[in-house]
Order: C-alpha cells, then sequence, then structure tokens
C-alpha cells in the first residue's frame, strides 16, 4: 500500500527531481512531483511524494519536515484527499 505525503514551502526554483533526491534516503519514492501553476508555467510551491509503503512515507515526513531544501524549511505531513466540489 503506498503512501503519499505533501511538501509544501518548495521554492519556486525545486524541480521533480530534486524532490525525489531529498526524499529518497528515506524509503523506495515511486513519485515525486512538484505542482505546476497551468497558466504560467511555474512552481506552486507544494509538491507530492508518494513511497511504496506507509511505513517509509512516515520516517520521511518526520525527518523532512521542517529541514531545508532550496534554502527554505519544508512543510512535510500525509497527503490529505482533494475535497471534491
Amino acid at each position: 500500500m503506498s503512501a503519499r505525503l505533501y511538501v509544501g514551502n518548495l521554492s519556486y526554483n525545486t524541480m521533480d527531481h530534486q524532490l525525489e533526491t531529498a526524499f529518497k534516503p528515506f524509503g523506495n519514492v515511486t513519485s515525486a512531483q512538484v505542482v505546476i501553476d497551468r497558466m504560467t508555467g511555474q512552481s506552486r510551491g507544494f509538491g507530492f511524494v508518494e513511497f511504496a509503503t506507509e511505513a517509509e512515507a512516515t520516517k520521511a515526513a518526520e525527518a523532512m519536515n521542517g529541514q531545508n531544501l532550496d534554502g527554505r524549511a519544508l512543510t512535510v505531513n500525509a497527503a490529505r484527499e482533494r475535497e471534491r466540489g
């Protein structure tokens, strides 16, 4: 069962591969995606990292929350499903 993390307060310069590299030490990253604004093509300052297991995601969230990436202190927690409507 995979587990998804929300990663906030990203630098607008952070790309998918940098996000993946930062989280890889904590387990099997199945995807890492910085959310891009469709209109401007700019990063929206947050993204998602998906791990193969819940345990890996929990370990990564605990270790990476508050850590610096590209000069910004990250906010990392379990991703919630988007509310419809």
